[in-house]
Parts: C-alpha cells; sequence; structure tokens
C-alpha cells in the first residue's frame, strides 16, 4: 500500500517491539488508550476486539475497509495483514487481542466463528456507558499483578463478548454488509479445537505436526485436520506457521535482527521455508520488511505527507 494512500500525514505512527502483540501470538492482552495509526500493515494470532469509546478510527483490511466511530464495536481475525490508517485526535479505544485458545471456548454462533475467521469483520453498535467502565476496569485490572483481579477480567470480557450474538450485528467482506441476528450455539466440539489450540500455543516453536496435534486432543489425525479447518478455515499447519510468523514479525523489529537467526528462532526448519512463507502473508521478503519497517518507524511523525 502506498503510504500517501493510508492518510498518516502528521499523526503519531503505531512502533511495534518484540515486547508488543506481534512478539507474543498465544497472549491475552488488553488495551485502553488512543489508537496509533500504522505505517504498514501488520498481523497476529488474536482475534482482535475493538471497542471506540472516543472519537473515530478507520481500518484496511485485505479485502475490505471500515470506520468505527464513538460506540461501535468489532472483532477481527488479527492473522489477515490489517492496518489502522485514520485515527482522530481525540480518539480513545480499548478492548483485547484474544488468542484461539480462548476464542474456541466462547459460546458463539458458528455464523460469526467460522465468517470471523475466514476474514470477515463483525461490526455492532449494540453498546451502552457501561461498556466505557467495564472496558477501562478490565484493563487496569489485567495490569494490576493481582492474578484473581486479571482471571476476573477476562472471564467478563469473553461474557461480553459472547452477549454480541445476542443483539444486532453485522459482518462485512469486500464493502458487502450483511445484518444477522442470533443464531445456533457453537458446537461442542469447539473444545477439541481449543484443545489443540492448548497443544500449539505451547508447542509452536517446536519440530510439531498434525498427529502431535491431535494425539495431545485425543483425536485420530484426519479427523482432527477436518476439524480444525472447518471451525477456523485454515488448516492445522497454517494456523503453525501464523504464530511462527507473528513472532518472526516481531524479532525482525528489533535492532539488529538477522534474517537466518530469526527464521530459527522462529521455528522454521530452513531459510527457504521462512522466506516463502514470509513472502506469501507479508507480500515482500523478510529482508525487506525489515528495512521497510525501521524506516517507517524511525522517521519522526508528520514526515508523511498526504
Amino acid at each position: 500500500m502506498d503510504l500517501a494512500e493510508s492518510k498518516i500525514g502528521t499523526s503519531a505512527i503505531y512502533r511495534p517491539g518484540a515486547g508488543s502483540i506481534e512478539g507474543s501470538p498465544t497472549a491475552l492482552q488488553m488495551f485502553h488508550a488512543h489508537p496509533l495509526v500504522m505505517a504498514m500493515p501488520h498481523w497476529h494470532a488474536q482475534v482482535e476486539v475493538n471497542y471506540v469509546m472516543r472519537g473515530t478510527v478507520h481500518y484496511r483490511m485485505s479485502d475490505h475497509e471500515f470506520r468505527l466511530n464513538a460506540g461501535e464495536m468489532c472483532l477481527f481475525w488479527g492473522g489477515q495483514p490489517h492496518q489502522m490508517d485514520e485515527s482522530s485526535d481525540d480518539s480513545l479505544y480499548a478492548g483485547a487481542h484474544l488468542p484461539l485458545i480462548y476464542f474456541f471456548r466462547l459460546r458463539l454462533p458458528i455464523s460469526i466463528s467460522s465468517r470471523l475467521m475466514k476474514g470477515e469483520t463483525l461490526l455492532t453498535s449494540a453498546t451502552d456507558a457501561a461498556d466505557n467502565e467495564n472496558f477501562a476496569r478490565w484493563f487496569h485490572y489485567s495490569k494490576s499483578g493481582d492474578s484473581a483481579k486479571a482471571q476476573h477480567a477476562v472471564d467478563e470480557l469473553l461474557l461480553r463478548i459472547e452477549r454480541i450474538a445476542l443483539e444486532p450485528y453485522s459482518m462485512t467482506t469486500s464493502k458487502t454488509i450483511v445484518s444477522l441476528e442470533g443464531d445456533q450455539p457453537h458446537p461442542n466440539s469447539s473444545r477439541s479445537v481449543a484443545r489443540m489450540c492448548d497443544f500449539i500455543a505451547a508447542n509452536f516453536l517446536q519440530d510439531i505436526d498434525s498427529v502431535d496435534i491431535a494425539r495431545a486432543a485425543d483425536l485420530h489425525p484426519k479427523y482432527a485436520m477436518n476439524l480444525f479447518k472447518r471451525s477456523t478455515g485454515m488448516t492445522i499447519s497454517k494456523y503453525v506457521t501464523l504464530l511462527r510468523l507473528s513472532r518472526a514479525q516481531a524479532m525482525l523489529m528489533s535492532e539488529g535482527a538477522n534474517v537466518l537467526q530469526v527464521a530459527m528462532d522462529s521455528g522454521f526448519g530452513s531459510i527457504s521455508a521462512f522466506n516463502k512463507s514470509f513472502r506469501h502473508i507479508a507480500g515482500m521478503s523478510p529482508s525487506d520488511f525489515r528495512r521497510d519497517i525501521r524506516l517507517v518507524t524511525t522517521v519522526p511523525a508528520g514526515s508523511f505527507q498526504n
């Protein structure tokens, strides 16, 4: 994407690093802040929940774009490259990055979970004043250092996400919006998917395959692969690769990062496999990504003009 298209202007730019969400692809992280625009698309292996409390923001996804105003909320799969390219000066948002080990424990309709995983975005304006208070409290609880408060915040957040399906919402992709009402709950097979995600999260940097993952969930390998694909819209191997790419993306942002070392430390068996996978999601080689991300994160805000 041409930087001139993204309308970055003089806004402060999001500066990712190894400690940001890209570098922790299995972590549930909450946020409550003024959203910074992104000079480049990024990706991460979590479902993103954004609630705009004030102002307005604009997103570009792989095949659609949308704007969120105060009082609106969205959910989308962060595994697709995405970019927040506009954020009003007064904007404030809150939300979380939700790993699949949490996402597939939610009691959501199939029409939500499967379509999110295929790249659609859920939009809803069915929010109220309590959301402003709750999202702020959940964030402070998550940062409190108190494990009981942190767990309470997660539990309440998950219940709030489930409530979305009980009120009007829409799904959008390719600039087409389809309004939906609540439908049948997600089947119990999601528990098996969650068990697979648990094992993958703990072992994705190791040399694991679908047999290892299926065994961890007490499933036949062929059944496990079919179930995972039906539930997430991607193969088990693609999800494992995405976790590795998310970690690699963060490592490449570090000063002095060596592409070969990043490939090995991210779980890839060879530099050729790493280059091929990285180019597929980023549209450029790891070396070019490292060069470009350093350029846009070291140039002062305001240097990019419309």
